[in-house]
Protein backbone atom coordinates (compact mmCIF):
# COMPACT_ATOMS: atom_id res chain seq x y z
CA UNK A 1 0.00 0.00 0.00
CA UNK A 2 1.15 3.11 -0.89
CA UNK A 3 1.19 6.42 1.12
CA UNK A 4 1.58 10.43 0.50
CA UNK A 5 2.83 10.85 4.46
CA UNK A 6 6.34 12.18 3.51
CA UNK A 7 5.09 14.91 1.31
CA UNK A 8 2.45 16.24 3.31
CA UNK A 9 4.34 15.94 6.34
CA UNK A 10 7.19 18.22 4.61
CA UNK A 11 4.10 20.30 3.23
CA UNK A 12 3.24 21.41 7.01
CA UNK A 13 6.40 21.29 8.53
CA UNK A 14 6.52 18.21 10.79
CA UNK A 15 9.74 16.09 10.98
CA UNK A 16 9.10 12.56 11.39
CA UNK A 17 10.04 12.56 15.23
CA UNK A 18 7.50 15.48 15.81
CA UNK A 19 4.45 13.40 13.99
CA UNK A 20 5.58 9.97 15.80
CA UNK A 21 5.32 12.14 19.19
CA UNK A 22 2.31 13.10 17.94
CA UNK A 23 0.48 9.54 17.46
CA UNK A 24 2.33 7.93 20.12
CA UNK A 25 4.92 5.90 18.39
CA UNK A 26 8.92 5.74 17.55
CA UNK A 27 10.18 7.91 14.37
CA UNK A 28 11.39 4.60 13.38
CA UNK A 29 7.79 3.54 12.54
CA UNK A 30 6.52 6.90 10.66
CA UNK A 31 10.19 5.90 8.62
CA UNK A 32 9.03 2.44 7.88
CA UNK A 33 5.41 3.54 6.89
CA UNK A 34 6.60 6.45 4.43
CA UNK A 35 8.90 3.67 2.89
CA UNK A 36 6.28 1.02 2.39
CA UNK A 37 7.94 -1.02 4.88
CA UNK A 38 5.06 -1.28 7.34
CA UNK A 39 1.44 -0.99 6.95
CA UNK A 40 0.23 0.28 9.82
CA UNK A 41 -3.07 -0.69 12.04
CA UNK A 42 -6.31 1.18 11.53
CA UNK A 43 -5.79 2.84 14.68
CA UNK A 44 -2.40 4.31 13.72
CA UNK A 45 -3.66 5.28 9.98
CA UNK A 46 -6.83 7.39 11.47
CA UNK A 47 -4.38 8.70 13.93
CA UNK A 48 -1.56 9.88 10.99
CA UNK A 49 -4.22 11.09 9.03
CA UNK A 50 -5.82 13.10 11.49
CA UNK A 51 -2.28 14.86 12.20
CA UNK A 52 -2.21 15.34 8.59
CA UNK A 53 -5.27 17.10 7.95
CA UNK A 54 -6.35 14.37 5.64
CA UNK A 55 -9.01 11.32 5.45
CA UNK A 56 -7.82 8.04 5.45
CA UNK A 57 -8.34 7.29 1.90
CA UNK A 58 -6.75 10.29 0.55
CA UNK A 59 -3.53 9.50 2.73
CA UNK A 60 -2.97 5.62 1.81
CA UNK A 61 -3.18 4.38 -2.00
CA UNK A 62 -3.57 0.51 -3.07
Amino acid sequence: MENCIRERRKELGLSQEELAKRCGVTRQTVNAIENNKYDPTLALAFALAGELGLKVDQLFRP
